[in-house]
């Protein structure tokens, strides 16, 4: 047991209480963010932009440029999907559907854009020596092409995030982001009740059309 509390609080022996203070609340938003997402609930937006502009600075003091990265395109990608929901609003509804061959190519375009992406920038810093960094690459994309699924209210985007998730939660473990981790495996869990809800709610649809 003190094993395991070692390896979950010794990256924090060293770490600043603001650091400490502000992970929790990006955690806390992240898990609201999700949970919003599961609800189908636009506020999935703003409480997501809190959580990745906070993370952003995080990743920069941790040099962990891939996940800087991510969540700088988690915040454009944010500010886009709030204006697709919010369109609901002025009647041109935006609808949960399943995701179709042009944006499976769409998605895996955004893919392969970001992995080349992430290692230009892990090589320009001189950083891709590690494990870590070539797991990072891999979530990232997978994480780049769900965000894009999501914004457009793409069913299979929940499927991309638990794979994502799963890879994740031992990553950032061993990244030295335990409360992070931690994070993961709430997020892991709200994103299966998430794709059962909205397949609920495609179902019905389909059957009410």
């Amino acid at each position: 047991m003190n094993q395991i509390s070692d390896f979950f609080l010794e990256p924090y022996r060293t770490a600043s209480t603001f650091n400490i203070i502000i992970e929790i609340i990006a955690v806390i938003f992240g898990i609201a963010s999700v949970w919003y997402a599961k609800k189908e609930n636009i506020l999935v937006f703003p409480t997501g932009i809190i959580n990745t502009v906070i993370f952003v600075y995080l990743c920069y003091i941790f040099t962990l440029y891939g996940d800087l990265t991510i969540n700088i395109y988690y915040t454009l990608m944010s500010i886009y999907g709030w204006y697709m929901w919010k369109r609901t609003v002025k009647g041109e509804e935006i609808s949960i559907t399943k995701s179709t061959s042009k944006d499976w190519k769409t998605a895996i375009l955004i893919f392969t854009v970001t992995i080349i992406f992430v290692i230009s920038v892990y090589l320009y810093f001189d950083r891709f020596d590690r494990i870590t960094d070539y797991i990072d690459t891999i979530t990232t994309g997978i994480f780049f092409a769900a965000m894009w699924l999501m914004a457009n209210k793409k069913i299979e985007h929940w499927i991309l995030w638990i794979v994502a998730d799963i890879i994740s939660i031992p990553l950032y473990f061993v990244k030295g982001l335990g409360f992070t981790g931690l994070q993961f495996i709430i997020f892991l869990i709200l994103a299966i009740q998430g794709y059962n809800a909205w397949k609920k709610h495609l179902n019905n649809n389909h059957q009410t059309a």
